[in-house]
């Protein structure tokens, strides 16, 4: 058997080749690199972390139909693993043109080449983002979600619809995960705990959106590569399938657990909220937990633990 695994030089990406690989299973990876934060770090992901795990890795981007088509001859790939995306909440009201190369024509072109060389089973990443400003927590899957407040997001819907329609069409097995503030090892530099974490070592200040009064899900990288596994290994019909912690953590906290990590006082410029954010984010994991055997964890205090003991002995910032 041979995955397609999207977004392998990224965070989650290069977490689930790791994994993969270590049951014995072949990945084909496919990344753009592109410069969204500093590529530095997904050369580091391939040439270090995958460093003793052997694996054929694409540089391309999915919106180059044709150049995607040639890996699809080139390999006898079963299975899609479609990780890459261009994320970032933010960055999509500066950048919208991105989203939708990215995003929606990235993955139409999966979805209509696992359609034509008849590959069933298509899982992708979702976002909790897809969301956005529901009153009603925790989040589930049976809850509306057709008032995005962000392209990102809208993007994400858009995923959703279209594998629905390869789903209800072409017979695909569609699976779409949606994340819920993914940390931990090799994370993201734009992400909360990174820029947090670097701003606070160096005695710089660090910006407290909504005032500090968010709450976030966040959801460690193992926990998460479990249930992609899982949904990798189960993957049948159509489902949309939160994988989360299930328990919200205050941003304040976040941060006194950052502070306590490294023995430090962060300088805090607090700020409104800002356009396109949530307050809250929660996840029911009620269907993880029946459909991937999905069990998350790790605690915060661990979690970040670990990230701030790979961060002080990396030089990728």
């Amino acid at each position: 058997m041979a995955i397609l695994v999207t977004g392998s030089a990224g965070f989650i990406g290069s977490h689930v080749v790791k994994a993969i690989i270590a049951r014995g299973i072949e990945v084909v990876g496919l990344d753009n690199f592109n410069s969204y934060y500093d590529p530095k770090l997904k050369e580091a992901r391939i040439n270090e972390f995958l460093h003793d795990f052997s694996f054929k890795n694409y540089r391309l981007d999915l919106a180059d139909f044709e150049g995607l088509r040639q890996i699809f001859k080139e390999n006898k790939i079963d299975k899609i693993c479609h990780l890459a995306a261009q994320a970032g909440v933010r960055y999509s009201l500066e950048h919208p043109a991105v989203y939708i190369q990215s995003n929606i024509v990235g993955t139409h072109n999966l979805l209509e080449l696992a359609k034509e060389y008849e590959i069933r089973d298509f899982i992708f990443a979702s976002s909790s983002s897809v969301y956005g400003g529901n009153k009603k927590v925790p989040f589930s899957e049976s809850d509306p979600v057709d008032s995005p407040i962000s392209l990102y997001a809208a993007t994400k819907k858009a995923n959703e619809l279209e594998a629905h329609v390869y789903h209800h069409l072409y017979g695909l097995n569609c699976w779409g995960l949606r994340f819920f503030t993914v940390y931990g090892p090799w994370g993201r530099p734009d992400m909360a705990l990174f820029k947090f974490t670097k701003a606070i070592s160096e005695s710089q200040p660090i910006e407290v959106y909504n005032m500090g009064r968010h709450r976030r899900d966040f959801t460690y990288i193992d926990d998460v590569v479990q249930g992609v596994l899982a949904a990798v290994d189960k993957c049948q019909g159509y489902e949309i399938i939160n994988l989360g912690n299930s328990t919200p953590v205050d941003l304040e906290y976040f941060i006194k657990v950052i502070e306590e990590n490294l023995g430090k006082k962060a300088q805090k410029n607090y700020l409104p909220l800002q356009p396109g954010d949530v307050v809250e984010t929660y996840a029911d994991i009620e269907k993880a937990k029946k459909f991937l055997d999905y069990n998350p964890q790790t605690k915060i205090e661990e979690g970040i633990n670990k990230f701030i003991e790979w961060y002080k002995y990396k030089n990728y910032y």
